[in-house]
């Protein structure tokens, strides 16, 4: 794991010049909102499953939901605009699956407490590269395979959702496979989306169960302790590093950016603090959202920052409106819900096997992770990933190691 080597200098000065209207076009209008769209979906439905997991409050709900995509938002804004580069910004997804394993351990304030903990170690990271060693005693493997039994379950929920719902099940399956082969161009989990919801329309009345009040999003209030440092500030940094941060700063540089990567993982710490201050646990540069806005298919490269912007100004408006989305997101069938999750986090699944199993090195280790986490249990207060996390380390640093040093003898 780890991130990518400091790269200096953005774009020079003559390729700054130029208004942002001048900067727009139907490309990177295009990428923005397919980028927007992507984290409006998926990524929502679990943030709900997860406050319901933890007996969060509509105010409590409704305050995650506007800060991640608020604070994202004007990341994405901001960041894209100071580098003209398509530094996306949103939060992380992987983030909010592994929340839905713990916010039932521990009270609201605990919670809050860990969320503004993740963002000052991520912002350590940014500025002083300390955290890097401490995430480099975790060899990737084990932390892409803790990942892929933490969304496993996610995915598999797929398989009884489309035999509940198989009209609407059968139209998103459809549409995904379909996109996957013959339109390279456009996500196929949007396009899934897109068909489950258009399915869901036409076979079923769907009304928001309950009006909620228009209500300020306001401050709340942390509470420290040892355990929400180690088992949720210490495992979402590490999540964001390694599933948003790093990919989001390789996809910028494999299409010749040369992305700030300091102050693009310290300002995503900052951004973080902040979010967690209104309720949310994030907000950072985003990974595949960042793909999206700096890829070809977003127009002259010099122009594709403006993707990012548009990215931001659509989720903050998401964000806004949070408290009339809630309503109506919590009023689907819990079966629809599962079947968005679960297509929206099947890429995820896929890269984490294949980059915690594809090697030789820490087969054993990645398994034990995989496992682990997978089971869902928690002991001592601690949830799966988290152990799923020490036993795969444990084991690539003892019996692994071991292991290398008896082949080179």
């Amino acid at each position: 794991m780890g991130l990518p080597k400091e790269r200096h200098n953005g774009y020079s000065q003559a390729e700054q010049k130029g208004s942002f209207i001048r900067d727009l076009n139907a490309e990177n209008i295009s990428s923005g909102i397919i980028a927007s769209t992507l984290v409006m979906t998926g990524p929502a439905l679990i943030i709900l499953q997860a406050a319901s997991a933890g007996g969060f409050t509509d105010q409590q709900t409704i305050n995650w939901m506007f800060a991640v995509y608020f604070f994202g938002g004007v990341y994405s804004i901001l960041m894209p605009i100071l580098y003209r580069i398509p530094i996306t910004g949103g939060h992380s997804i992987t983030g909010a699956a592994f929340l839905a394993t713990v916010t039932a351990q521990y009270s609201y304030p605990e919670l809050i407490g860990g969320y503004v903990m993740s963002g000052l170690l991520i912002f350590l990271v940014g500025i002083s590269g300390l955290f890097t060693k401490i995430i480099g005693w975790v060899p990737k493997e084990v932390i892409a395979s803790m990942l892929g039994g933490l969304v496993a379950g996610y995915v598999v929920k797929l398989v009884p959702a489309i035999q509940e719902m198989p009209v609407v099940g059968g139209a998103a399956l459809a549409s995904f496979l379909l996109f996957t082969r013959y339109v390279k161009k456009f996500p196929p989990v949007l396009a899934a989306v897109a068909a489950a919801f258009a399915a869901l329309f036409l076979t079923a009345d769907v009304h928001p169960a309950k009006e909620i009040a228009y209500f300020l999003p306001s401050l709340q209030m942390p509470e420290f302790s040892w355990m929400g440092i180690v088992t949720i500030a210490l495992p979402l940094a590490m999540l964001i590093l390694s599933n948003d941060a790093a990919p989001g700063i390789g996809a910028l540089e494999s299409e010749d950016f040369k992305p700030p990567i300091r102050k693009i993982v310290s300002s995503s710490g900052v951004f973080s603090v902040i979010t967690s201050f209104f309720g949310g646990q994030c907000a950072n540069i985003a990974g595949m959202m960042s793909a999206i806005c700096a890829g070809l298919d977003s127009g002259p490269r010099e122009k594709r920052y403006m993707g990012a912007v548009v990215s931001g100004v659509i989720t903050i408006v998401f964000g806004i409106f949070a408290w009339k989305i809630v309503p109506f997101i919590q009023s689907l069938p819990q079966a629809f819900v599962s079947l968005l999750a679960g297509f929206a986090l099947i890429g995820v699944l896929h890269s984490s096997l294949q980059t915690g199993f594809s090697g030789n090195r820490y087969r054993l280790s990645a398994l034990a992770a995989f496992i682990v986490t997978l089971s869902g249990v928690s002991f001592l207060h601690i949830s799966a990933p988290v152990w799923g996390l020490v036993a795969g380390a444990v084991l690539a640093r003892t019996v692994e190691r071991q292991l290398d040093s008896l082949s080179e003898k």
